[in-house]
């Protein structure tokens, strides 16, 4: 009997006893997957504007419980991942703060990190301080719960933006969950999380869009669209993210991504001003510049 209930303790999820996903789509679905996958999680209910999306997290085993408002959703819970799409934020703050255990720690997953404090600082109330802002930097074009997968995270970055008030458990208990699931984690400030990502994640996915957009727009666009290769398809897979989430990041993030496609218009004027004047030796100097960029990037450290 002894040697049964041991072996019971043991077989029990150790970490998280109740997470509460609001958003259960790529990233809190590949959440919720890759603590269950590693038993750190007893059990995960998850809130979401799409009934058939929940259900098909149920059916999935990537929650257990579908909530039927914020209030059933945090009743209890001791980890709360707020992964929604960034307009939906305050709603989601909003809704949660009356409703959380004191013990209970609240992240989120927001692509932007200005704003989000903000609306956390606003919204959270005394719970504030155990709001840690991150930013799993992972994913994929899909969306939705059948677009999780428990190895989303490993080897990948969580960034952390906390703020003066951020208590240091809440931040040390969701530095090690993230870090349970296979991250890596960095901290930076708000402020140059927003400029960096501006750079290195919004203006892509822009660019990706727009050329897309520009082919579309064309009267020839099926005929152009036909003869498209590999190269056409690589640059623009970031076309096939979602509308919503990367309408939500352009308002919230817009200062910084203004001065990032601008400094993008006066690359492509320098090639313009290239091509026009067909100075191929400084053509090929810039590409070449470029491409050892990328090749450094790219070399394993």
């Amino acid at each position: 009997m002894k040697r049964a209930a041991r072996a019971s303790r043991s077989a029990r999820p150790r970490g998280i006893a109740r997470l509460a996903v609001f958003g259960v789509g790529l990233i809190g679905g590949s959440f919720a997957l890759a603590l269950k996958k590693r038993r750190a999680v007893a059990r995960v209910v998850g809130v979401g504007r799409s009934r058939a999306n929940l259900q098909a997290a149920r059916r999935l085993g990537i929650i257990d419980e579908i909530a039927v408002d914020a209030a059933t959703a945090v009743r209890g819970a001791d980890f709360v991942l707020v992964a929604v799409p960034l307009g939906q934020t305050a709603a989601a703050f909003a809704q949660i703060a009356p409703h959380l255990a004191p013990h209970a720690i609240v992240t989120d997953a927001g692509s932007t990190k200005k704003d989000v404090i903000a609306l956390a600082r606003r919204h959270l109330g005394k719970a504030f301080a155990r709001f840690v802002p991150g930013h799993p930097i992972a994913g994929t074009e899909k969306s939705g719960a059948r677009a999780a997968f428990a190895s989303l995270f490993e080897g990948r970055n969580l960034i952390v933006t906390p703020e003066p008030e951020t208590d240091p458990r809440a931040l040390r208990l969701v530095c090690a969950t993230w870090k349970r699931v296979g991250m890596k984690v960095v901290e930076m400030t708000a402020i140059r999380h927003d400029r960096v990502f501006a750079l290195v994640s919004h203006l892509p996915h822009l660019l990706s869009f727009a050329l897309v957009g520009q082919i579309a727009g064309r009267r020839d666009a099926a005929t152009l669209f036909s003869h498209t290769g590999g190269g056409f398809r690589d640059l623009t897979r970031l076309a096939g993210s979602s509308p919503e989430m990367w309408r939500d990041i352009c308002l919230a993030n817009r200062d910084e991504i203004l001065s990032a496609i601008d400094g993008y218009l006066d690359e492509l004027e320098l090639l313009h001003g290239l091509i026009e004047a067909g100075d191929g030796a400084a053509l090929e100097a810039r590409f070449a510049t470029a491409r050892t960029a990328r090749a450094k990037w790219l070399k394993p450290a």
